[in-house]
């Protein structure tokens, strides 16, 4: 797996290549099962994964903080824009509450920096093999230690996405 990172004030990209074809790697972002296993940062998990991904269709992802961390939920709704099966999904990301009801920043405990509203790009490109490279841009962040948190993040999550197909393992 290669790692490539960048980073702006606005925004930022993650790439990941992952052994799996396009199709499996869209499956991990459709499919809510599979969405619960890689969705948050390193040591959180993801309780709830409701997904309806076609344009103007929604996902709400709750991510779960260890218990270390004092096991705080945060509430995300992706509203879909583009869908490209198996190319590109772009998403709008904002801040809920438990019921889905879009809230700030501020009321969900975000640092300030991190907009109320968040674009995604999700990029998947077929690598030889049946191997894909997977690219993740967010915009919309107004300083540079607010994208820097989100980009650490979004790694986390893409590095256990990426380990859904160990390398060396069909997928």
């Amino acid at each position: 797996m290669t790692v490539a990172e960048t980073v702006d004030v606005q925004g930022f990209a993650v790439t990941r290549e992952v052994d799996a074809p396009p199709d499996a790697v869209w499956e991990a972002w459709a499919d809510p099962g599979l969405l619960r296993r890689w969705w948050g940062p390193t040591g959180f998990t993801c309780p709830r994964a409701e997904v309806d991904l076609r344009v103007g269709g929604t996902t709400l992802v709750t991510m779960q903080a260890p218990a270390e961390y004092g096991g705080f939920q945060v509430h995300n709704r992706w509203t879909y824009t583009v869908v490209e099966r198996p190319a590109r999904i772009e998403f709008v990301s904002t801040f809920a509450d438990a019921d889905g009801a879009v809230i700030t920043p501020e009321d969900a405990g975000i640092p300030p920096g991190v907009a109320a509203e968040v674009p995604h790009v999700v990029d998947l490109e077929p690598l030889p093999g049946g191997r894909s490279r997977l690219t993740v841009t967010e915009r919309g962040y107004s300083n540079a230690e607010a994208a820097e948190m989100s980009r650490q993040g979004q790694e986390q999550c893409l590095e256990k996405l990426a380990a859904l197909w160990p390398a060396g393992r069909d997928a």
